[in-house]
């Protein structure tokens, strides 16, 4: 998959962009001026990165895969080490199901009822496949998604968590945070 060259990403206008950014050209971004990226993320094909007010914030050693989605007005947060696996969809904005408001991007807000919120990801989190964040949801350190799975609620440190809606099934392992720190010491030098 070709990459976006440093050229190409000043052009885009991303608030900030770190070093070993590694984008897709088939990835699509709008409101790059409220997209921060860190250093060694990877964003690959066919992902969407819509930003409002609040923003999409991406710390270091990101992997947002094929086909994956943040978009909404809500500030989205991404800590390091977070992984977001193929077709997750994370939302920072809702409309409003219940049949009392117009729904639509583009119909303006004074008929509309968007619920908007901020998704924080913690460090270590992991995302599985096709599973989808809603607006006002904390994924606390080291919290692991199922694939399939729909998170309205948050997500305590280290539990897996699976299903529709998401709740937690059992303990995850904590052995991650010893390797962090080996990983680190092992990359002195080479784009800390």
């Amino acid at each position: 998959m070709p990459h976006l060259d440093e050229v190409q990403l000043k052009k885009m206008g991303f608030k900030s962009v770190g070093y070993n950014v590694r984008i897709s050209d088939k990835a699509s971004f709008y409101g790059c001026g409220n997209i921060s990226i860190g250093n060694n993320v990877r964003i690959d094909d066919f992902c969407v990165l819509s930003a409002g007010e609040g923003g999409i914030d991406i710390h270091d050693y990101i992997h947002i895969a094929v086909y994956s989605s943040i978009i909404g007005r809500g500030k989205v947060t991404i800590s390091d080490y977070a992984n977001i696996s193929s077709r997750v969809s994370i939302y920072s904005s809702n409309d409003d199901y219940s049949g009392n408001y117009m729904t639509n991007p583009v119909v303006p807000d004074e008929y509309t009822n968007i619920h908007s919120g901020p998704v924080f990801i913690g460090k270590h989190v992991i995302i599985g496949c096709g599973s989808i964040v809603l607006p006002n949801v904390i994924l606390h350190e080291g919290a692991a998604i199922g694939a399939l799975s729909i998170v309205k609620e948050d997500c305590e440190s280290f539990t897996i968590n699976v299903g529709i809606p998401a709740k937690p099934i059992s303990e995850r392992s904590k052995k991650l945070l010893e390797l962090e720190p080996v990983f680190k010491s092992s990359i002195i030098g080479d784009n800390l």
